[in-house]
């Protein structure tokens, strides 16, 4: 909860706005690299979470890289001051000038996730006259446990080369000259709250990589991506993943020798510092007798109820009413799935009112949209206040 002194400077902005905490989020990234440095894994941030500049700067202290999913990340986390040698650049579906962008920038890892793209690679790099590292997206086919619209790991998924079909291209792939290949990557899915899941990543990866050398490939590292969840239930219970379980779980199964092991995190960096300041606009009661907030928010700023059916615990933070009732917290955009919380418990909600919508630090702001022709939100520090 926060403190009255605080709600109240709140409630003189203009809302909608993220409030994002950067104390926490400064603990999140000393946990990550403090638990990572015990076995030397490299961490990579996924920027697709939350690009703001004032967070990228502090992510930047701690020596975090960067993962990609498109050009104009790439040119974001460059232009924030990362590294390119730190950088890979995912994604199934890379646009020509994003690959030549990537290619003229020298970036860690352009990470391939079909056969077809290795072949477009190739030839973009032999335009440039360069040799490109490279590295094999595959997907393990593993069931991550978690909601279907965020797996990525699975058979069917549209990301990454299936493993069989790396084995029958093996020669192919190899005989390309102007593409170095650096490294296996892996990306199981997100929110991941079953850390055995990850055992049986590993499993897989330690059969893929050992065949793959067989047959003539050689790896500078291991990226088994990122997906760690977070608590959206209670954020207060646990403010910081568990990445200590995580890192110890990968370090006891993945055997790979001396290579580099990367990680890329987003959501479980960035989630909990953020959440989304809304004014209550008005009250109303339905025909059925179910009682509305409705608030200046919507799916505009926070997509993430309407297109997932994610859960996000929701507080009245300037009510002194000690009474609870039931509300649905619903947004102003037209659009009956424009809903945040069907039936949440809050103090006795009035016009006026502030409410946060917590754990909103990651796919919040950077799934912002302008329909309705609503402006964008804006973003508040708690550094700043």
């Amino acid at each position: 909860m926060l403190s009255r002194q605080i709600a109240a400077k709140l409630q003189k902005l203009e809302t909608p706005f993220y409030l994002y905490d950067t104390a926490l989020l400064r603990q999140t990234l000393e946990s990550v690299v403090y638990e990572s440095n015990k076995y030397g894994y490299k961490v990579h941030y996924a920027i697709k979470a939350n690009y703001d500049d004032h967070l990228l700067a502090i992510i930047r202290e701690y020596g975090l890289g960067i993962d990609c999913a498109s050009g104009n990340e790439l040119r974001k986390a460059i232009e924030a001051g990362f590294a390119p040698q730190g950088i890979v650049y995912a994604g199934v579906g890379k646009r020509d000038k994003e690959l030549r962008y990537a290619i003229e920038q020298g970036i860690l890892a352009i990470n391939c996730e079909s056969i077809e793209e290795l072949h477009v690679v190739e030839a973009l790099a032999a335009e440039a006259g360069r040799q490109v590292d490279i590295a094999l997206r595959i997907n393990p086919d593993i069931d991550p446990k978690t909601n279907h619209c965020i797996d990525t790991g699975q058979a069917d998924s549209k990301f990454g080369i299936s493993y069989e079909e790396v084995l029958e291209h093996a020669d192919q792939i190899k005989a390309l000259s102007h593409l170095h290949i650096v490294g296996i990557h892996l990306h199981i899915g997100s929110q991941i709250r079953e850390l055995h899941v990850f055992e049986n990543m590993c499993n897989k990866v330690n059969v893929i990589v050992e065949n793959l050398e067989k047959l003539g490939f050689s790896f500078r590292f291991v990226d088994v991506g990122g997906g760690l969840g977070v608590n959206y239930d209670v954020p207060e219970n646990e403010p910081i993943p568990n990445f200590a379980s995580l890192f110890s779980i990968v370090h006891n199964h993945l055997a790979v020798g001396d290579k580099e092991v990367h990680f890329e995190f987003g959501r479980s960096i960035v989630a909990e510092c953020g959440e989304l300041i809304t004014r209550v606009l008005f009250n109303k009661t339905t025909a059925t007798g179910r009682r509305l907030v409705i608030v200046d928010a919507s799916m505009t700023e926070l997509i993430r109820p309407a297109l997932y059916g994610s859960y996000h615990n929701i507080e009245n933070i300037t009510s002194e009413e000690d009474a609870r009732s039931k509300y649905t917290v619903v947004g102003t955009a037209c659009e009956s799935t424009d809903v945040f919380d069907e039936n949440v418990s809050l103090r006795k909600t009035r016009r006026g009112d502030l409410l946060a919508i917590k754990s909103a630090g990651a796919y919040g702001m950077s799934m912002a949209s302008r329909y309705n022709l609503h402006d964008l939100p804006g973003a508040v520090y708690s550094d700043e206040l």
